[in-house]
C-alpha cells in the first residue's frame, strides 16, 4: 500500500461523525432533537442516537429526553487550542490597549480554511447582529482579517483558495467577483492592510492588518466600527497607524517568544 493510501486508511469515520454532531449546535440551534441533529448532519436517526449517547457519556452533552444541548464540557475542545497557543495571550494586552486609544472593538484571528476564526477579542458595544465570541467564524473573503490573512498566504496556496471560492453576496456590497477580489487582495499584501466596508454586515466597517512571525503572516487583528461612527477618512488616518504599531508590537512578541 502506498503513502499516499494512508491518509485515508487511518481516518477514523465515527470521530468524524461525533465532532460533526457537535457542530450541528449553535447560537441559533442551541437545543436540537434527535430528528433535528440527524438532519442536520445527514446521518441516520440510529447512527445519530449513538454518537449522541456516547457524548452524554462523555459530558459532553446534556438532554431533557426530548433535546439536547451541548454541556460547559465542550469549551475544553476550544481551551486546549487556545492554552497551547502564543498568540492569544501575547495579543490580548495590546488589544486593549488599541481599544482604549480609539474607543473601537479590536480582534485577533487565524485563518482556518475559508474562514477566519476569533482568537482574542476586546468588545465595546454590539455592532453585528451576530455576537463575537472567541471561535466565531466568519468568511474570509468578506472580513477584513480574512483578507490580509488571505493576501499573506504564498502564490500557490492563495491561488487554491480562490480556485476553491463560492463567494456568496452577504450584502449589497460584497466583494464576490473573482477578478475583483483578487485585484484586492494584490492591493492588500502591497500596502499591509484591508478595509472592509459593509460587506460583512450594513453598517459594519473594519480595518485589519497581518501579523508576522519569521516572515510569514501568521495572523490578523483589527478595528470594527459602524458607518455612523467612523468616516472611511478616520479609519485610514486614524485606525490604521494605530493599527499597525499594535500589529508590529504583537508580531515583535511572537518572535521574541518563538527564541
Amino acid at each position: 500500500m502506498t503513502d499516499e493510501a494512508a491518509p485515508e486508511r487511518e481516518f477514523v469515520q465515527s470521530l468524524a461523525r461525533g465532532l460533526a454532531v457537535i457542530r450541528a449546535f449553535g447560537a441559533e440551534r442551541p437545543e436540537l432533537s434527535l430528528s433535528e441533529l440527524a438532519t442536520a448532519t445527514g446521518f441516520s436517526r440510529a447512527a445519530t442516537r449513538r454518537f449522541l449517547h456516547t457524548l452524554l457519556a462523555l459530558g459532553y452533552v446534556r438532554t431533557d429526553g426530548r433535546l439536547f444541548a451541548l454541556t460547559p464540557r465542550v469549551l475544553e475542545l476550544g481551551f486546549s487550542y487556545l492554552s497551547s497557543q502564543e498568540l492569544p495571550e501575547l495579543a490580548q494586552p495590546h488589544l486593549e490597549e488599541l481599544s482604549r486609544a480609539l474607543g473601537e472593538s479590536t480582534s485577533a484571528s487565524v485563518l482556518d480554511g475559508p474562514d477566519i476564526v476569533y482568537v482574542a477579542r476586546v468588545p465595546t458595544h454590539r455592532i453585528m447582529r451576530t455576537a463575537i465570541t472567541i471561535g466565531t467564524r466568519f468568511p474570509a473573503y468578506a472580513t477584513s482579517m480574512g483578507r490580509v490573512l488571505i493576501a499573506g498566504l504564498t502564490d500557490a496556496a492563495r491561488d487554491g483558495y480562490l480556485a476553491a471560492l463560492r463567494p456568496e453576496a452577504l450584502t449589497s456590497t460584497t466583494l464576490t467577483d473573482p477578478a475583483a477580489l483578487r485585484k484586492e487582495l494584490d492591493a492588500t499584501r502591497e500596502r499591509g492592510w484591508a478595509i472592509v466596508d459593509q460587506e460583512l454586515e450594513p453598517g459594519l466597517r473594519s480595518v485589519a492588518a497581518p501579523l508576522t512571525r519569521r516572515g510569514a503572516v501568521v495572523g490578523a487583528v483589527n478595528v470594527s466600527t459602524t458607518a455612523s461612527a467612523s468616516t472611511l477618512e478616520r479609519i485610514r488616518d486614524e485606525f490604521v497607524p494605530a493599527l499597525q504599531a499594535t500589529a508590529a508590537a504583537i508580531s515583535r512578541d511572537l518572535e521574541l517568544a518563538g527564541g
